[in-house]
């Protein structure tokens, strides 16, 4: 996986990472998570996210392609137009994640941290006589991402241009007065943001810039934070290729229109007849301290204890003032305020009412009001 070209500036203003060292790229904090997360709320927030790969798709037959194997809309999209979009299996369930952009010359496709390749390989296994050409283009992909209520207004001050205000559009805007950088709208950490990629070489002067007109740098803690109260499934954490997209609540990441894909009957099938064995909650915890990600959800069931669900995530909730973990629960046990066990015990968690904030990507599915 590469590393971000902003790794010497973040340990050169305080940033503190996991295992230690900046080596390891994993970013938490720069040593005040609870004003980053303040700054999520009633400011604006800049997240490294450079380490996101990327793929280019051309070709005469890209569009038809892309439309015909991935579980969103293709067609029809026109230059700066694009969405979130998945790959998934025969069987239905997620096989990759990735945000799809429609460019001058083609496609371009920003993945998660060192999936590119994995992707470029599952999409090649569907060309055969096509006139189709993807090319791994990461080093040339370095996103920075904000969020928050004032992030519209430092984008503007920093670029002179308004933000675009429509998911997953994008427009190109001066920087410096001679580079281009593409501004792109989409969802950050749960919450409307924008994503800002210059390359790896614009990468630093575009942070600092960003840092110095008002945005505060953030890390994966006050990330975590954001996203588990805005209820929003991440890749590699809560969503693999065992989770139907229905299950993670990722409906704005397919298309019930648009004709077969590869999973769509079972996609459909899900719509039109339910039956999903579990679905992803946001659930209370009794204490503040960190729930490892693939803990047990027990209920007790006269003298047996039943194994019903699995913690994904976790985060501190500063809206609940307690933690606060993302989980998969069966169903017939999902009503707001069922309580479980985790693992052996003795801690609680709950499940609860996703916290309202403004901005936030509201989710759907059971439990919800889009359900």
């Amino acid at each position: 996986m590469k590393s971000s070209p902003l790794l010497a500036l973040h340990e050169a203003t305080g940033g503190r990472f996991a295992p230690p060292g900046p080596a390891s790229a994993t970013l938490l904090t720069f040593g005040d998570v609870p004003a980053e997360y303040a700054a999520g709320m009633e400011g604006a927030l800049a997240f490294d996210r450079c380490e996101r790969g990327a793929l280019e798709l051309s070709g005469t037959d890209a569009e038809a392609f892309l439309h015909r194997i991935t579980s969103n809309a293709v067609k029809g999209l026109g230059v700066g137009q694009g969405c979130r979009n998945l790959l998934l299996t025969p069987k239905g369930k997620v096989q990759r994640d990735f945000d799809l952009a429609r460019t001058e010359t083609g496609f371009r496709l920003s993945t998660p941290p060192g999936e590119a390749e994995a992707l470029a390989t599952d999409l090649g296994m569907f060309i055969f006589t096509e006139d189709i050409a993807i090319a791994d283009v990461s080093e040339e992909h370095a996103p920075i991402e904000v969020c928050g209520p004032r992030a519209g207004a430092i984008l503007e001050a920093t670029f002179g241009v308004a933000p675009p205000q429509d998911d997953h559009v994008s427009i190109h805007v001066p920087f410096a007065g001679q580079h281009d950088v593409l501004l792109t709208r989409l969802p950050v950490a749960g919450s409307h943001g924008w994503r800002i990629d210059g390359g790896a070489q614009l990468a630093p002067g575009l942070w600092t810039a960003l840092t110095d007109a008002g945005a505060r740098a953030a890390g994966l803690v006050a990330w975590d934070c954001l996203r588990v109260e805005a209820g929003s499934a991440a890749w590699g954490r809560d969503v693999d290729d065992g989770i139907y997209p229905q299950e993670a609540r990722l409906e704005r990441a397919f298309s019930l229109e648009k004709g077969c894909y590869i999973g769509q009957e079972v996609v459909a099938k899900i719509d039109t007849y339910g039956g999903l064995n579990k679905c992803l909650f946001a659930l209370a915890v009794d204490h503040d301290d960190p729930v490892r990600a693939g803990t047990r959800l027990m209920r007790e069931d006269g003298d047996q204890w039943r194994d019903l669900g699995v913690v994904t995530s976790w985060a501190y909730s500063f809206v609940l003032d307690t933690g606060l973990v993302l989980g998969y629960v069966k169903r017939k046990h999902q009503e707001s305020g069922t309580v479980f066990r985790l693992g052996e015990g003795p801690g609680t968690a709950k499940i609860v009412a996703l916290p309202v904030r403004e901005g936030t990507v509201p989710v759907t599915g059971p439990g919800t009001d889009e359900a």
